[in-house]
């Protein structure tokens, strides 16, 4: 009877000991299954940046822009979203005469920012720094120009 006693203690053991381990490894393949922490979401609003930046111009404003810029390239709808192809556009008028040297690559970054804002001081009321930044002056001399050149 002894043999019986000692095979299932041995088995017991065994049986003990693999659950230990499953477990372990369980919770080791867990903690190395686990999810990266989660990256915040990007928002509507920069996505649209990307997409569409008619900085602060109405839909109405942004016609009249795409209308003149038929002159510099532009061969998109006039939908009033100043998009990739509309800001190609005017980074073309832009390295004309207003000292845009960077890529034409439709991304509104501080470079064409910087020759809107020269062009700007010469055609609106512009009266801030070439600063690359798209701020409140900016952004109502833009509109003032886009109210100018709009046509219905």
């Amino acid at each position: 009877m002894r043999p019986n006693v000692m095979t299932r203690s041995i088995v017991s053991a065994t049986v003990v000991a693999g659950l230990a381990i499953g477990t372990l490894a369980g919770a080791g393949t867990s903690f190395a299954a686990s999810a990266p922490k989660a990256q915040p979401a990007v928002s509507a609003g920069a996505v649209s940046i990307l997409a569409t930046n008619n900085l602060g111009l109405t839909s109405k404003q942004a016609k009249g822009i795409q209308r003149w810029l038929k002159g510099w390239g532009y061969k998109g709808d006039i939908d009033g979203q100043l998009g990739t192809n509309s800001w190609k556009a005017m980074q073309t008028y832009l390295a004309k005469d207003w000292k845009y040297e960077d890529a034409i690559d439709g991304i509104v970054g501080p470079n064409t920012i910087k020759a809107l804002q020269r062009f700007l001081k010469e055609h609106s009321n512009y009266e801030g720094a070439i600063d690359g930044i798209a701020g409140p002056g900016t952004r109502a001399a833009w509109s003032n120009w886009a109210n100018f050149i709009y046509t219905d």
